[in-house]
């Protein structure tokens, strides 16, 4: 959440807020009792309570535990020294007509009410003309190592020329950044200091939900501010965030927070805090921040190599409904459903097959499809995982040598049964159903969509839906796909069946 630094001044309003103070819980109930400012500083205000019941034969009131919030005053004071400003400066592309990104480093958020559901905290769209213009942008940070490396959000630190580290003894310093990873937002900055004070990080996934959480971080550039919540869930998928299970709390984040620790009771790192919702630009309840597990294997990889790699499996996974569930006799709407096998990909060679349902991997449960890509990205490529699949009603195992994201996949010849398959105008790759995916599926006759792009793809068709019709033309083959395509003017209907549900689809041709 870097924090654009506006050219012209910002005027701060003050409020005034009653001080409320709330008596303790006890056998009789609770009563708020209100300070308001007519009561003068240090006169003491008597804790009110109800007065008894009379015995009217109910059952008696028992007494609520005796629970009390979180001091966070310790955890502020020990680990706020190790959260630093981050102070960015670079160029990035804007519009002749000033309407860009331009006028600063990104975490304005626009002025479009209706701005995309989640949006990481730089870039919007660009309209017109471009030119390079100075960008200024301010984001937070941790020093995890005494020598000086910080760690902090990809997004703060993208397109920087300059980066400057700020610590709260006022000190300065020019830091290099030791690398990225925009797919995990992850980033590791490095300044030229010694014993410098260090946070420290949670040895495990322990975060729970419920659990009180603290946020220390640079929000609008006021450095080393304090805000408190709770955990509201954790393994959240964010769109365009397929390597990153999320941890969701309520603690107030705003721009300036990314990059910053989200701190536990015990004062461990649980995550660093990236991304909010919001619908304004400015808090509204919903934060989210990176778990330091997946930081911490990043920011390793980083320091030790200066670059990152990801494991791939070569599958387009989707999430399993009720539907999917009830279709393929799945006691659980839980795992990821596979829609597409890349061909002479690891999953192919391990027999993985379209409609496969992996529910574990390496032993640990694959609850959502998310879970899939988050455990395959963050392990090292070339190494060998163990699968647990859902086919035709019964689990099997399968062993599976993971490859380099960076792999390219093999050309396919023109010649080949893939490239004979593939349908230009529509930019859809297809086969029949096979009779095991047809007596599972409940569906007769049918193309399998293996993968989709072009027209198909920006109408809504996914890999793993299955083609019934091309208008009112039920196909079975290639050939009467390619046939009614040919004959069709400028758009199709396409009726896709996909999970429980079948949908035309109209397909504008290129």
């Amino acid at each position: 959440m870097s924090q654009t630094t506006p050219t012209g001044s910002k005027t701060f309003k003050r409020t005034v807020a009653a001080l409320a103070i709330v008596a303790a819980i006890g056998a009789g109930g609770a009563v708020a009792v209100k300070q308001s400012n007519a009561v003068a500083a240090g006169t003491p205000v008597a804790a009110v309570t109800a007065p008894p019941s009379a015995n009217t034969g109910a059952p008696a009131a028992v007494a609520a535990p005796n629970i009390s919030l979180p001091d966070f005053s310790v955890v502020a004071a020990k680990n706020g020294p190790a959260v630093v400003n981050i102070d960015v400066r670079g160029t990035t592309k804007a519009s002749y007509d000033g309407q860009g990104p331009g006028q600063g480093r990104a975490d304005a958020f626009g002025d479009d009410p209706f701005m995309e559901f989640f949006r990481r905290f730089q870039g919007q769209q660009q309209r017109g003309g471009q030119r390079e213009v100075p960008t200024h942008g301010m984001g937070s940070g941790f020093i995890i190592s005494s020598d000086g490396i910080i760690l902090t959000n990809a997004h703060v630190v993208r397109d920087a020329r300059e980066v400057t580290v700020k610590l709260t003894d006022r000190r300065e310093f020019r830091a290099k950044v030791l690398g990225s990873d925009p797919k995990t937002d992850v980033a590791v900055l490095k300044i030229d200091a010694k014993d410098l004070p260090v946070v420290p990080l949670a040895k495990a996934d322990n975060v729970k939900v419920g659990e009180w959480v603290l946020a220390i971080g640079s929000p609008y550039g006021l450095d080393n501010t304090v805000t408190a919540g709770v955990v509201s869930a954790k393994g959240r998928s964010l769109p365009d965030d397929a390597y990153v299970p999320f941890i969701q709390t309520d603690v107030a984040v705003n721009p300036g927070n990314s990059g910053g620790p989200l701190f536990n009771t015990r004062g461990e790192v649980v995550g660093i805090n990236s991304q909010i919702y919001s619908q304004t630009g400015g808090y509204q309840g919903l934060s989210f921040a990176i778990p330091i597990e997946v930081a911490t294997t990043i920011a390793n990889q980083i320091v030790a190599t200066g670059k990152v790699e990801h494991a791939k499996l070569g599958v387009t996974v989707q999430e399993v409904g009720q539907d999917i569930a009830d279709s393929f006799k799945l006691a659980t709407p839980e795992g990821a459903l596979i829609a597409n096998v890349e061909r002479g990909g690891p999953a192919e060679k391990a027999g993985l097959k379209p409609g496969d349902v992996v529910r574990s991997m390496n032993g640990k449960k694959v609850v959502s499809s998310i879970d899939l890509p988050a455990m395959v990205g963050l392990i090292k490529p070339g190494s060998t995982v163990k699968l647990e699949v859902w086919r035709q009603g019964k689990l099997i195992a399968l062993d599976a040598k993971l490859g380099n994201l960076t792999d390219k996949v093999a050309a396919v010849s023109a010649t080949s049964d893939r490239a004979e398959q593939a349908t230009s105008k529509l930019g859809l790759s297809l086969r029949p159903l096979d009779p095991n995916e047809r007596r599972d599926s409940g569906i007769a006759n049918g193309m399998l969509i293996e993968d989709a792009g072009g027209a198909a793809q920006s109408a809504g068709v996914q890999p793993g839906d299955v083609l019934l019709s091309v208008n009112g033309y039920a196909v079975t083959n290639i050939d009467q796909v390619r046939q009614v395509v040919n004959k069709s003017g400028k758009s199709v209907a396409l009726l896709i069946q996909r999970g429980g549900d079948t949908i035309f689809i109209p397909v504008r041709l290129g």
